[in-house]
């Protein structure tokens, strides 16, 4: 859908942001005079790119313009994640120091569900006999206690082949702090195994932790075929378009970075579809003047939230991917695939409107996270999905408006809706209708609240002092009912807000996270010590930048450092000065991050124990020349009504609810009301005010009156 007249053709060079999700890929443009254009289309797996590739190849052909004249492709795909949570990587060998073999098995002692009898550990992602051990020894100091032989690595080599393995990643005791034994095993492997992608922790990841290390390696090596041939795919396919522009790629803890570098580290881009909503959400807070925002993201396959306090986004230094609840929280690790990479704090769960209800043999209703997807998706589509969804239960409720969503691509259906759930929950239960579909929706919002209380009550943040912002397609429709339940009082969703993930594309800039191990006690820290760590990091990151064809003075870094009590097993981020420290700022160092334990966990340490400096990290972020998009709602498809009928649950019943558009809502307005816009709803319930900021952006006041 073309958000500007015809007329209006696009000037000078254009800028595209792709965003694939588990039900849509959405596509937005934006010209050299901050117009938008955007498309939505479903998504097409397994391959992926040819979604992204038919909506921009349809605007280009809607304009007529030249794909020469596209400036820069920007991308957030889920690719490497769907590798790692489908078990389709590449065949994975890991290659480590004799001894360590089972590091990957052991993993650490933690499970997520206390007293869960059942509990399984995932299955790795190597083979216990793809794991193979090298005969070398490099200890703490640097001291080489056993050299690495040629002769162990023809054998290896052999054994290479014998396995027939695509992809190797190599890991050595302390290779963080001494990586010559690997980078011996590197040059080896890929002078007589060019074949092979190897992946060596030293590149990937040279921090301390020696589980975290393989397994990010591993995860790393795991993925990096699946990434690199999508990524060749996606670039093939942009040159039949004529489109040459540079491909980058957003990374989970935000910011762009060149297909290059996800191509060979593809571990830093799991979480990218994610990092890319939370992005557009904090440039939105920024323009409206707000420091405290929840984000929530609802899609069609998962539900994600994320915090922006005092006006910063939260990071964390490792996640899980395939956990129940994917989070950094230390406290609900061991159900996923660990990886120690820098990302934005999200949690996210598996409820999405293609989140399929069934019905256990007990006769319990359940609710995700298996999912329809993009093929065949909800019942309502009409595109083969034969199982109730989140959406169908949407739909029958009245919240979802019938026939052509966004560009026409899908048709939403009622009857097919009321039929799947009636044949599939309300018969089988002996309820009705309406009960069925109003438990399929409050059932998805519970395990939404999980994410929600995740990045809130659960760190110590009260949720009343937080705006929530939704978007998604979903998010909207949602939205209201999460805030009563979570005491927010107030909701915004923004322009757009299907589309809302791939708007943060553009307006990301190209960053870089770099990181170096370090163990410093801060009693004894002297300011001199941290500066040769620091000289290193800069320098490595400003000559990146450089290849790049980006100046010094083009580049901000932002400096940090893990910190933790002597003894803790996890550290916390605290920012550090881009000056040179005093003894001062080491001070000001150790008040900070004991403060923020104490907000975290509510406690501090005992008096006198030491604390410690683990790693320093470093972010770099190039600053660009960009224009704003000019947010105009596009019309609607189909035929407009007035009113639509909604159910808003026992206490208010089946309500004839006016529907209007965002743009008609010129004055502020009392609920209950449905807000249908071209690629979502907003749902505002009974006795809840509702009315647009001076940004175009749905403001609800009192949200949650929905029983």
């Amino acid at each position: 859908m073309i958000l500007e007249t015809t007329a209006n053709r696009p000037r000078g060079a254009v800028r595209i942001g792709a965003d694939v999700g588990g039900t849509f890929t959405d596509v937005v443009v934006l010209d050299g005079r901050g117009n938008l254009y955007t498309r939505k289309v479903p998504s097409t797996p397994p391959h992926f790119e040819e979604a992204v590739i038919r909506a921009i190849g349809a605007w280009l052909g809607s304009t007529g313009i030249s794909g020469a004249r596209v400036r820069e492709v920007a991308h957030g795909t889920t690719v490497a994640t769907n590798a790692v949570l489908e078990r389709r990587g590449a065949r994975t060998a890991l290659v480590t120091t004799k001894g360590f073999r089972d590091v990957l098995e052991l993993r650490r002692i933690r499970v997520p569900v206390l007293y869960d009898w059942f509990f399984q550990k995932p299955g790795e992602l190597v083979e216990r006999y793809l794991r193979f051990e090298v005969d070398e020894r490099v200890l703490a100091n640097g001291e080489v206690q056993s050299g690495l032989r040629e002769s162990d690595l023809w054998d290896l080599k052999k054994r290479l082949e014998q396995e027939a393995v695509q992809s190797v990643a190599v890991c050595f005791l302390h290779a963080y702090a001494y990586p010559q034994h690997e980078l011996m095993v590197g040059r080896f492997l890929r002078k007589h195994l060019p074949h092979l992608t190897v992946s060596l922790s030293s590149e990937i990841l040279p921090e301390r932790k020696e589980y975290e290390r393989t397994a990010t390696t591993a995860v790393n090596a795991y993925v990096r075929p699946v990434m690199r041939g999508y990524l060749n795919a996606l670039r093939r396919n942009l040159r039949r378009l004529e489109i040459d522009a540079p491909l980058l790629i957003m990374q989970s803890a935000g910011g762009l970075t060149p297909e290059e570098d996800a191509a060979a580290r593809p571990v830093f881009v799991l979480e990218s579809g994610p990092a890319a909503g939370v992005l557009a959400a904090a440039t939105t807070a920024s323009r409206m003047g707000l420091t405290n925002v929840i984000t929530f993201d609802m899609g069609g396959t998962t539900a994600k939230a994320s915090m922006i306090e005092e006006g910063r986004l939260g990071y964390h230094s490792e996640y899980e991917v395939g956990a129940s609840l994917s989070t950094g929280s230390r406290l609900m690790g061991g159900s996923g695939e660990l990886i120690r990479a820098p990302s934005l704090d999200i949690a996210e769960v598996g409820a999405g409107g293609g989140s399929i209800a069934c019905l256990d043999r007990a006769g319990g209703l359940h609710v995700g996270p298996r999912s329809a997807g993009a093929v065949p998706g909800p019942a309502c589509y009409r595109r083969g999905g034969k199982e109730p969804t989140v959406t169908d239960a949407n739909v029958v409720l009245g919240y979802v408006r019938p026939g052509p969503l966004a560009d026409g691509e899908v048709h939403v259906d009622p009857e097919a809706a009321r039929r799947t759930i009636q044949d599939r929950i309300a018969g089988p239960l002996g309820i009705g209708l309406l009960e069925a579909a109003e438990g399929i929706h409050r059932i998805a919002n519970t395990r939404i609240m999980k994410a929600l209380r995740e990045v809130s009550t659960e760190r110590g943040r009260d949720p009343r002092e937080f705006v929530l912002m939704a978007f998604g397609g979903s998010g909207p429709i949602h939205a209201a009912g999460l805030a009563g339940e979570l005491s927010v009082q107030r909701v915004m969703v923004p322009a757009l807000p299907g589309l809302f993930s791939a708007l943060g594309l553009l307006y990301s800039d190209v960053e870089r996270h770099e990181v170096r191990s370090c163990l410093l006690c801060i009693e004894t820290l002297r300011p001199r010590q941290i500066e040769p760590l620091r000289e290193t990091l800069e320098r490595d990151m400003l000559a990146w930048f450089r290849r790049g064809h980006y100046s010094a003075e083009q580049v901000q870094l932002a400096w940090s450092v893990d910190m933790r009590f002597r003894g803790q097993t996890s550290e916390i981020r605290v920012s550090l000065p881009a000056r040179p420290l005093t003894p001062q700022d080491v001070d000001t160092l150790r008040q900070t991050f004991e403060n923020e334990h104490l907000r975290l966990y509510g406690h501090r340490s005992a008096a006198g124990n030491p604390v410690e400096i683990l790693a320093v990290r470093l972010v770099g972020k190039a600053v660009r020349d960009r224009t704003e998009g000019f947010l105009q709602p596009p019309e609607l498809q189909g035929e407009a009504v007035s009113s639509r009928t909604a159910y808003f649950g026992s206490g208010w019943g089946v309500i004839d609810t006016p529907v209007v558009t965002r743009a008609s809502l010129r004055e502020a307005a009392q609920g209950p009301l449905l807000i249908d816009e071209y690629d979502s709803t907003v749902v505002v319930p009974p006795a809840t005010r509702v009315w647009l900021d001076d940004l175009r952006n749905v403001v609800m006041e009192g949200a949650g009156s929905h029983p």
